[in-house]
């Protein structure tokens, strides 16, 4: 009994743990389930409708997805026609633009193979010319007709104005003009009472003088400044010079320290010109005169062949003894003294001038000295005793002065002469006409 009533008991205890804890417990996680469950239906009931929104929307953009394909396809197919019309115009322009373009270059290739063949063929004939030229004057007695013409043509000329002046003069400016007018008219009033020693010392005495002045840029300086004090410039003259160079030179270098020069180098150039001029008036004095002109010409000529010697006595940054004494080299004791004297005194003060040019320029002053104006003249061969004649009184008449024929011989020339008159040039050389028909070929 005991044993039933603890059994009860302890189903009811059993009986009471599950009402008071397990029922509930079971009742809410059911009531959870049951809500879960509506939820889950509800939730079902959303998608479906979504689903169903979205089957419609599906269709309507399909709908609409047609509609603009077609749509595009439209105006893809009228985009396709608008081009396709385009390009047919633009190639039809681009076709004629081409055809324009292409007519254009033939016409041009056209036109420079036109221009080629000219060319070609006036060069064909200018060489065909100059052969016969050539093979025409390798006769002498034809190219000495040539002469002729040119000098039947030269004989029609006006007479031309030409003031007869020297390179020491041509240069200058009026004051040292007139300057060197004084000092030369000075020296010829007093060259006159003087014999060949006395003309030999009065040159090395200015000379002297124009090295001194070279060299002594300060004192030129001062003795070429323009000032109205002259008295005190030849006081300094005779206090450096008085006793150290002859009368006649001190007396020169008096007048040309009072004179006013346009620059400071035109007194040194005015006391070399003075020098010069002594040696000139001993070659006139001795009539040495041609022969002195002769050999300065042809000196000149020697420089113009031998470009090195040139260079070697123009260069001034050298002792002007080493100069001098190539100079005694070259030239030698055959020559004539006075004309190897003026050589070496032009070399010995060169101051930045060619040798070459120097020379020429010693050589026209020789012969402006007698009034003679200088034709330097090119030839093929040399001339007759005639032509040089008429030539001399040909240009003597044009250029109204005695004329000096300085003769070079070029076989280049072929025939004619080419005359140099100062700054004017006669042309009359067949290979200048050659030359001019090359030029003036149509282009």
């Amino acid at each position: 009994m005991s044993t039933f009533i603890g059994q009860l008991i302890g189903f009811a205890v059993i009986v009471f743990i599950l009402v008071k804890w397990v029922v509930p417990l079971i009742k809410g996680l059911m009531v959870k389930q049951q809500e879960a469950i509506r939820v889950a239906l509800a939730e079902s009931a959303e998608a479906a409708k979504r689903l169903a929104d979205a089957d419609a929307m599906h269709a309507k953009a399909l709908a609409d997805a047609k509609a603009e394909s077609s749509h595009v396809t439209d105006e893809a197919r009228q985009d396709s026609e608008r081009i396709k019309a385009q390009l047919a115009e633009q190639a039809g322009v681009d076709a004629e633009r081409i055809k324009a373009q292409g007519g254009q270059q033939v016409q041009l290739l056209r036109q420079q193979l036109v221009r080629e063949l000219r060319l070609g063929l006036g060069d064909e004939a200018v060489t065909k010319a100059g052969d016969l030229v050539r093979a025409h004057v390798a006769d002498p007695a034809a190219q000495s007709a040539t002469v002729d013409r040119f000098l039947d043509d030269l004989d029609q000329m006006a007479p031309s104005p030409f003031v007869l002046d020297t390179a020491a003069t041509s240069k200058l400016r009026a004051a040292s003009r007139a300057a060197l007018a004084t000092l030369v008219a000075e020296f010829d009033g007093l060259a006159g009472d003087l014999d060949s020693d006395g003309l030999t010392t009065l040159a090395d005495d200015l000379a002297a003088v124009a090295r001194l002045l070279q060299s002594e840029t300060t004192l030129n300086k001062h003795l070429a400044e323009p000032t109205d004090a002259e008295a005190a410039k030849v006081a300094l003259v005779d206090k450096l010079f008085a006793g150290k160079i002859g009368e006649p030179a001190l007396k020169l270098v008096r007048t040309a320290a009072a004179q006013r020069w346009s620059t400071e180098a035109n007194l040194v150039d005015a006391i070399e010109h003075t020098a010069r001029l002594a040696l000139l008036q001993r070659a006139q004095a001795a009539g040495e005169v041609d022969e002195v002109e002769d050999q300065l010409f042809k000196f000149g000529r020697v420089l113009d062949t031998e470009p090195r010697l040139t260079t070697l006595l123009s260069d001034y940054t050298t002792d002007p003894a080493g100069r001098v004494a190539l100079l005694d080299k070259v030239i030698g004791t055959a020559g004539n003294g006075t004309a190897a004297a003026l050589l070496k005194q032009t070399v010995g003060l060169l101051r930045g001038e060619r040798a070459d040019e120097a020379v020429i320029d010693l050589a026209e002053l020789a012969v402006a000295r007698r009034g003679e104006v200088v034709a330097h003249v090119t030839a093929a061969a040399d001339l007759t005793d005639a032509q040089h004649d008429r030539l001399t009184s040909v240009l003597t008449r044009i250029y109204g002065h005695p004329v000096s024929v300085q003769l070079h011989v070029d076989p280049e020339l072929l025939g004619g002469l080419s005359i140099t008159v100062g700054d004017e040039v006669i042309d009359g050389s067949i290979a200048s006409r050659l030359a001019a028909a090359q030029s003036q070929l149509p282009d």
